[in-house]
């Protein structure tokens, strides 16, 4: 028997259970991996509020950990027992103390990387990975603004794009948050509690705009998005924090400037074993070269898990959560 946190019905953080489960073994192309840390994101509440539907009720959550493998199928290839390894991609189901996933989802662990900060990275690394390297492939010398900067994703991508050289102007809720955005790499921060984003950027880009805005934040942030992309430039909804996006009218596009807008997904990017493997190989490398730093881990343990999602849907965190088994 094993612990997991699992979920009936769609609702508050009360709906999560923390129950006994038999853990499967692996079938033919599965891995069967001991967690020693666990991801949270933003990305599992919408499971538990219904924003998104799980396959099944009731559900495990999570898609994101690191631990040992302890059990593999036997058609698999590359890995066996006692790797260290991790993953980003799902299936639902990491909030447990055992988890058998496919493993083509799964990669190698860097000894020089911790299965603590391999939980807090893997899918806002591998997000960050898409959003800079391959959504829009950011340059040096470009401006760019990305929203929720001091966040997970956003604590990555001030450092990702410092090392590109790109300039990231970063928004954040406080002036503690922007101050974190900017010790992280961002060019300029705004806090969107005290400064009108759009009349900032204008200003900061000499009227220019950016050739892309990144938002995760979703409703709340939309209008503002429009009215900080330069023309011709690209929106990346990649989230939504404050709701979706919703009733968007194509003719706005138009008149802003002919713009474009991607809702991309971490799933699409990484949607093969060999795709993934690569993202994940310069993830680690800007990791173990020192150009990201992963050293800022909220901790709660996995029977914690209602407490970490509340904490996180407040906006109180900075940096990763993550549960321990």
């Amino acid at each position: 028997m094993a612990k997991r946190i699992q979920f009936r019905t769609p609702g508050g953080p009360e709906v999560l259970e923390y129950v006994d489960f038999e853990p499967a073994a692996p079938g033919p192309q599965q891995v069967r991996v001991r967690n020693h840390a666990i991801g949270v994101n933003f990305v599992e509440i919408y499971y538990r509020n219904g924003l998104y539907a799980p396959s099944s009720l009731p559900s495990g959550l999570g898609s994101e950990g690191a631990g040992v493998v302890e059990a593999v199928g036997r058609e698999v290839e590359g890995l066996r027992v006692g790797d260290r390894v991790a993953y980003g991609t799902g299936p639902l189901g990491s909030y447990s103390e055992v988890h058998v996933l496919p493993a083509a989802n799964l990669v190698k662990l860097p000894d020089a990387i911790s299965f603590e900060q391999a939980a807090a990275v893997m899918l806002k690394g591998l997000t960050v990975q898409y959003l800079l390297r391959q959504t829009y492939v950011v340059q040096s010398g470009e401006t760019i603004l990305f929203h929720a900067a001091a966040g997970g994703v956003g604590s990555i991508a001030c450092q990702w794009a410092r090392a590109l050289g790109a300039k990231l102007i970063g928004t954040a809720g406080s002036a503690e948050k922007a101050a974190r955005a900017k010790a992280l790499g961002a060019w300029q921060t705004i806090d969107y509690t005290q400064e009108d984003v759009a009349a900032r950027v204008l200003e900061l880009t000499d009227g220019r705009k950016c050739p892309v805005v990144y938002d995760s934040v979703g409703q709340d942030t939309w209008q503002t998005s429009l009215d900080c992309v330069a023309p011709r430039g690209l929106i990346v909804s990649f989230g939504n924090a404050s709701g979706p996006v919703a009733g968007v009218n194509l003719g706005v596009l138009a008149q802003k400037g002919s713009l474009y807008v991607t809702r991309p997904t971490l799933a699409s990017y990484a949607d093969s074993a060999e795709r993934l493997r690569s993202m994940a190989d310069e993830l680690f490398g800007m990791i173990v070269s020192g150009k990201i730093k992963v050293d800022d881990i909220r901790k709660y343990p996995l029977e914690d898990a209602a407490l970490a999602q509340t904490e996180l849907f407040a906006r109180r965190t900075v940096g990763s959560t993550i549960l321990v088994p």
